[in-house]
C-alpha cells in the first residue's frame, strides 16, 4: 500500500460497524447525492483486512469509494463490488502526466494508454491525477505550463475510453504571485471541455481560499468533491506538511457546509467522497459522524 508517496500508514484503527440491518434502515444521503469514502482515509484497514474495512464502510450506508492508488484499487475490484459498493474515481500515478518517472521511485512505469484503460476496464469512470509533491514541480510556472498541456493531451486520451480526466487541487497550487499561481495558470491552459477539477475545500482553504468562490470559478467543471472539515484556527499555508489536528469532522469546524454543498449543487459536483485524510480517532468513527451530518443537509 502506498501513502501519498508511498501509501504506508501505522495509524492504529478499531472496525466498530452499524449492523447492516439497522444502515439499510436509515435513509442514505446518496438517495439525494451520491456519497462515498476517500478509501485513502482507511487505508490502514484495508491494509489489515480489506473485506472487513470494505463491509464496514457500506454497513455505515456508504455507496461510492474513491481509491487512492490504481493499482491496489483494481485489486480491489471484486472485493469493492462484494461489498455492495461502487469504485467511481482513482487516483493515479502523477509521473503518468508529469512524465518525470525519476521522483517516483516506488512507482512501476507504464503508459498513460495503459493505466487508462486498465480503470477502465474495472469500471472506474473518473481518472485522477496524482499529487505532485514539493520535490517534483520543476521550474515553478513553466513546469506547471507543461503539465498542463499534458493534463489536456491525457484528459482526450480518456475520452475516448469513455472516462473522465479529474485533478484534484491541495495548497500548493495556490501559492504565489496572481496570475503566476499553478492554479492560474492551470485556469488558462486547461481544456475547459475535457479536463475537469476534483474540490478539496480542506485543501483549498488551510491556502486562505474560499472554496464557495471556486466553486463559482470551476462551475460546470466540478464533478467530483471531497468532504473534509478544516480545524478552527489552523494558519493559512501552502505546504501540505499539516499535523493531524488541523483535520475536523465535517460540520465540527470552520467550513460552512450548508453554503458548500448548496454551492456544490448549483456547481454540478455529482460525487462527493468523505474521510479524514488524517485521524486521531477511529476513522470509522469518523465515517460514521461524516454520515449522520451529511445525511441531515
Amino acid at each position: 500500500m502506498l501513502t501519498r508517496r508511498q501509501c504506508l500508514s501505522t495509524l492504529p484503527l478499531g472496525l466498530s460497524t452499524l449492523p447492516l440491518a439497522r444502515a439499510a434502515a436509515i435513509k442514505s444521503p446518496a438517495e439525494a447525492r451520491p456519497l462515498g469514502v476517500q478509501l485513502y482515509s482507511i487505508r490502514a484497514a484495508l491494509k489489515r483486512n480489506p473485506a472487513e474495512a470494505l463491509n464496514a464502510v457500506a454497513s455505515i450506508g456508504y455507496r461510492e469509494v474513491e481509491g487512492y492508488n490504481r493499482l491496489d484499487t483494481i485489486a480491489l475490484a471484486p472485493r469493492i463490488k462484494a461489498a455492495g459498493l461502487t469504485a467511481r474515481s482513482c487516483r493515479t500515478e502523477t509521473p503518468l502526466i508529469t512524465a518525470d518517472w525519476e521522483n517516483y521511485p516506488e512507482f512501476r512505469q507504464i503508459t498513460l494508454t495503459e493505466a487508462i484503460d486498465s480503470l477502465a476496464g474495472a469500471g472506474i469512470g473518473f481518472f485522477v491525477m496524482g499529487y505532485i509533491p514539493s520535490g517534483a514541480r520543476g521550474d515553478a510556472d513553466d513546469f506547471y505550463r507543461r503539465t498542463a498541456d499534458r493534463m489536456s493531451a491525457a484528459a482526450e486520451l480518456c475520452r475516448k475510453s469513455g472516462i473522465q480526466f479529474v485533478w484534484q487541487n491541495h495548497a500548493f497550487e495556490f501559492e504565489g504571485r496572481p496570475g503566476m499561481r499553478a492554479i492560474d495558470i492551470f485556469n488558462e491552459r486547461l481544456d475547459s471541455k475535457l479536463v475537469r477539477l476534483e474540490l478539496d475545500p480542506f485543501w483549498a482553504s488551510v491556502a486562505g481560499q474560499d472554496p464557495i468562490q471556486l466553486l463559482k470559478e470551476w462551475k460546470g467543471r466540478v464533478p467530483l468533491m471531497h468532504l473534509n472539515d478544516k480545524a478552527k484556527g489552523v494558519p493559512v499555508q501552502f505546504a501540505e506538511t499539516i499535523g493531524q489536528g488541523a483535520w475536523a469532522d465535517p460540520g465540527s469546524g470552520s467550513l460552512d457546509f450548508p453554503a458548500l454543498m448548496k454551492a456544490a449543487r448549483a456547481a454540478g459536483v455529482q460525487y462527493y467522497f468523505a474521510g479524514l485524510e488524517e485521524t486521531i480517532e477511529d476513522p470509522m468513527v469518523s465515517l460514521r459522524k461524516s454520515f449522520g451530518y451529511f445525511r441531515g443537509l
